[in-house]
């Protein structure tokens, strides 16, 4: 029997499809585009905090961020369906793409609220979401983000103590679009699930008065 909690090989992952899944492309609250690259003064990065619909609810709602859409990265399948990637055997984890401009949001802004609202010490799950697909991760898109990602969760784990800060970082994973229906899906479900839930550790730490 597969245990979802323990992540798949490449070599035991479903074989997935060449073919993209075919995705509304207008961003639901705001109207942007979901597929648009970042333009030259524009950046964008993977975050994973468990189930993918308040997460991104959390982001596309902060000033600054331009798009956000939910998907599928860290794993090995292509091109990946929601009901494989609920099975454990795609290897992926459930994420926000979030297209911001730095001018008025900054990676590290994107961090702290990344860091405050889920719980990045728990492994192949999130709460009540139990499975590899709900693992903590940041996938980055290039060396900078990297080192600052890389020295936030150093920052939070110190601030944490015991507790083990189990997010995974890495450059350059492929992203996959979930399926439109998961797409801004508390806007379009106001009284849908939410799982986000933070250790309750300010980052930065705040200070009294």
């Amino acid at each position: 029997m597969l245990d979802k909690q323990t992540l798949i090989s490449a070599e035991l992952a479903l074989p997935g499809r060449e073919t993209p899944l075919s995705v509304e492309d207008k961003h639901f609250v705001n109207q942007s585009s979901l597929s648009a690259q970042p333009h030259d003064d524009q950046q964008q990065v993977l975050f994973g905090m468990g189930c993918f619909w308040g997460a991104e609810r959390l982001f596309w709602q902060l000033d600054g961020v331009i798009s956000t859409s939910v998907g599928y990265a860290g794993g090995y399948t292509p091109n990946p369906s929601y009901e494989e990637v609920c099975t454990g055997l795609t290897g992926h984890t459930e994420v926000v793409r979030v297209v911001f401009d730095p001018n008025l949001i900054s990676f590290e802004q994107l961090l702290h609220h990344f860091w405050e609202q889920h719980n990045p010490t728990q492994g192949m799950r999130q709460g009540n979401d139990l499975g590899t697909q709900y693992r903590s991760a940041i996938y980055v898109y290039d060396q900078q983000q990297l080192e600052h990602a890389l020295d936030s969760k150093q920052r939070y784990q110190t601030l944490l103590g015991q507790q083990a800060v189990t997010t995974e970082i890495d450059l350059g994973k492929t992203y996959y679009f979930a399926e439109s229906y998961h797409q801004q899906y508390l806007a379009k479900n106001p009284n849908g699930y939410c799982g986000l839930g933070g250790t309750g550790v300010c980052f930065p730490p705040q200070t009294s008065a």
